[in-house]
């Protein structure tokens, strides 16, 4: 209790010192621009969600694992090089390398894209190491290399990144131009030192941690903040929670309710805080049961209600390390103007849960390297 306390003491002094925030925009995703055009089937039997970076932790040695995942809306501005080249990036805490799109590559996926150009930066160094990330329905290969990338106003020398020369086909959906991964450096690529890790070796953080806020509706107001939290974007006290492991912000979670019930995760399991997953992601059988209790079918391979129902729909209740945390249906169902509502519940072969953007636009998420925690505070 003391310690808990204490850091939290410390995270309020932090939001009057020096705090380097990334402002998120919330665009349209590659679903809802897909939908527009009367794609999303075509792109779904093509391109079937997967969420296999998280299956086999034998394949992390040697490549990233990445998500095809089209519900991704939260994109912010990076610039690598001198003079700099600006990008714009997923902050993802599922993954641990940075990647971007390079001049050398000619697929269809990097035409819609910036593409960096390391002949015109004066800074540029070449790694001499290819690098492979893995997609559920195809790879990005290419190459590493160190260059300045200044995340935030923050200007971090010397900071390895990959350059894609090839990228899978679904890739020119995406709206993003490529992925800051901010897990831990045992999940990086090619034993790539991670940007957030470079910032804390460097002294470019007042503290080791950092924060993600985003909005509900909002296309502005999301923000990445490095070095603290900002305490105009949480109410209440923050929960701290230890990592069962460090990898990804790993926690454990002990329940899932609906009315009382539990519904899925009995016994205790394994979840990632992971702003690279868009939606709630678990074990077939537990997604299943979350939907029947909250009253959902299955239509067309998402888990759909009644978009009138939705103000009588029951919340669904994480437990974790003692406290509860709500999600209302209205934070966990999605409207679409041409297919109705459905869920943010989505199935995958792993036994490791996955919270995504649902959870974290919800709860205000900290994320401490300096003691191995996840905060969860209610998001304003």
């Amino acid at each position: 209790l003391y310690f808990c306390y204490t850091l939290t003491i410390l995270l309020l002094f932090s939001y009057f010192v020096l705090l380097h925030r990334v402002p998120l925009i919330k665009g349209k995703s590659a679903r809802e621009s897909l939908e527009e055009q009367g794609l999303w089937n075509e792109y779904k039997g093509k391109f079937p969600f997967n969420p296999t970076r998280f299956d086999d932790q034998s394949l992390y040695v040697s490549n990233e694992q990445m998500t095809n995942d089209a519900d991704l809306a939260y994109f912010g501005v990076i610039s690598i090089g001198t003079p700099p080249q600006s990008f714009t990036v997923i902050f993802d805490t599922g993954s641990s390398n940075l990647w971007i799109p390079s001049v050398y590559c000619s697929s269809a996926a990097c035409a819609n894209h910036k593409r960096f150009n390391p002949s015109l930066s004066s800074t540029f160094k070449n790694a001499g190491k290819s690098l492979s990330i893995r997609y559920g329905t195809g790879s990005m290969t290419g190459f590493e290399g160190f260059d300045t990338v200044v995340v935030g106003g923050i200007p971090v020398k010397n900071q390895i990144f990959g350059l894609s020369q090839s990228e899978a086909p679904f890739m020119a959906h995406m709206k993003a131009d490529g992925i800051l991964g901010l897990a831990y450096p045992r999940l990086a690529a090619s034993q790539a030192t991670p940007v957030f890790d470079n910032m804390m070796t460097q002294h470019l953080v007042n503290q080791d941690m950092f924060s993600v806020y985003l909005t509900r509706n909002s296309a502005v107001g999301s923000m990445v903040t490095f070095g603290g939290v900002d305490t105009n974007h949480y109410s209440g006290q923050i929960a701290w929670i230890p990592l069962s492991s460090q990898m990804y912000w790993q926690i454990t979670v002990d329940s899932v309710t609906v009315n009382g019930q539990i519904v899925a995760c009995n016994g205790g399991c394994q979840a990632i805080v992971d702003t690279g997953t868009s939606n709630i992601v678990g074990p077939q059988a537990d997604i299943s049961s979350m939907a029947r209790a909250v009253g959902a079918h299955s239509a067309n391979g998402d888990n759909v209600v009644n978009c009138n129902n939705i103000n009588n729909m029951p919340s669904m209740v994480f437990h974790i390390h003692g406290q509860a945390f709500t999600l209302p249906a209205s934070t966990y169902v999605r409207q679409s103007t041409y297919y109705g509502c459905r869920t943010g519940l989505q199935s995958s072969s792993s036994d490791l849960w996955i919270l995504g953007d649902i959870f974290i636009r919800q709860y205000y998420s900290i994320f401490s390297r300096a003691q191995n925690m996840v905060g969860l505070a209610l998001a304003r």
